[in-house]
């Protein structure tokens, strides 16, 4: 799955800076180093992966229907993924919005 792909990877990040940032406080050195990748990147690399899958669908979808390709089994795999993805896409988006609605009602 896409999405878990890149939660792993955004996560493997978030826990090797967090390792830097911890090593460098330990030996009293003070790192300003740019995290490889972020958050954002990853997010952003996974909605251009479930973009691309939802118009490659769109393209067997259509030449199915003008008659020019008879491939059943690859637009309704296609179809699946793209689905999936789609679903996978929202639920990440409402735990994201979830997260952010309880940092809200947090008091400092």
């Amino acid at each position: 799955m896409i999405v878990k792909s890149v939660a792993m990877q955004a996560y493997q990040n978030a826990l090797k800076t967090h390792q830097n940032a911890e090593h460098g406080l330990a030996s009293g050195v003070n790192n300003a180093q740019k995290p490889a990748g972020g958050f954002m990147d990853a997010m952003k690399g996974s909605l251009d992966k479930v973009n691309s899958m939802q118009q490659e669908k769109n393209s067997l979808v259509e030449s199915f229907a003008a008659g020019k390709d008879h491939n059943v089994h690859e637009l309704m795999i296609s179809l699946q993924k793209a689905g999936l993805a789609m679903s996978m896409t929202s639920a990440v988006r409402n735990k994201i919005l979830a997260s952010y609605q309880e940092l809200t009602k947090m008091q400092f």
